[in-house]
This record gives structure tokens, sequence and C-alpha cells, in this order.
């Protein structure tokens, strides 16, 4: 019987930006959460952000992912409709090399309302 593809729900940001960044991984009911890992800018925080979910995928053992985002620029460029910018090829790379561990790896962009990374990213804020 084949392996269900596993759903990662990913999303990194920070603030102000540029700023501290912080991602979220939201999978089988748990959240992973990231905050303060360094400073930088919203763009480069979603990359990290799948970056940690395909981190969490490999600690749960997954070879067959879904991995949902909200970010239109990530989702193209990872998913190879768009090529990265200069400034991104380091992290596209590195997305790569990691990918080609999975059997099967899908990227699928999201509404940000439907992004559980996100909601879970959000209620840290302070209000």
């Amino acid at each position: 019987m084949p392996e269900k593809p596993l759903k990662l729900f990913f999303d990194g940001g920070c603030r102000p930006n540029p700023g501290m960044m912080e991602t979220a991984v939201a999978a089988c009911g748990q959240i992973w959460h990231r905050p303060a890992i360094g400073h930088g800018t919203n763009d480069l925080a979603e990359w990290q952000a799948l970056h940690d979910a395909l981190e969490v995928a490999t600690s749960l053992g997954a070879k067959d992912i879904v991995l949902l985002g909200d970010s239109a620029m990530v989702v193209a460029q990872a998913s190879g409709a768009q090529a990265p910018g200069a400034s991104f090829a380091a992290v596209h790379a590195k997305y790569q090399a990691k990918a080609a561990s999975f059997t099967r790896v899908r990227i699928r962009r999201i509404k940000r309302a439907q992004n559980l990374a996100g909601i879970a990213l959000q209620r840290t804020w302070p209000r």
C-alpha cells in the first residue's frame, strides 16, 4: 500500500521587514516554531520556513510530501515555475539538495487564511 503524502504547512516572516526572522511548520497536528532565528527579510524567512518543513518531514520519516505555503515567490521558485534571483540562488540550491532525498515532493500555494503555520505564527505576536 503506498504511503499517504505528509502535508506540511510552512510560513516565515519578520517584524519589521527587514528584522528578526521567525518560522513555523505545521504537520500532524503539531507546530514547530523557531523564533528569533536571525536578521533578514520576509522572503528569506519564507525560504527558511520551507527548509524547516523539509527537516520536519525528514524527522517524521516521510518520503512523499506536500509543502503548503502562502508565499507566491517561494512557491514559484521552489517549483521551478520561476527562476530564483541572485539573492535567493543559494537557498534555492539548498532546497533542491534537501528535496532530492524524498521520493516525491509537491509544493502548492495556499491562501494566507488556510496556512496553519501562518496562523500559529500570528498567535505568537503581541496583541
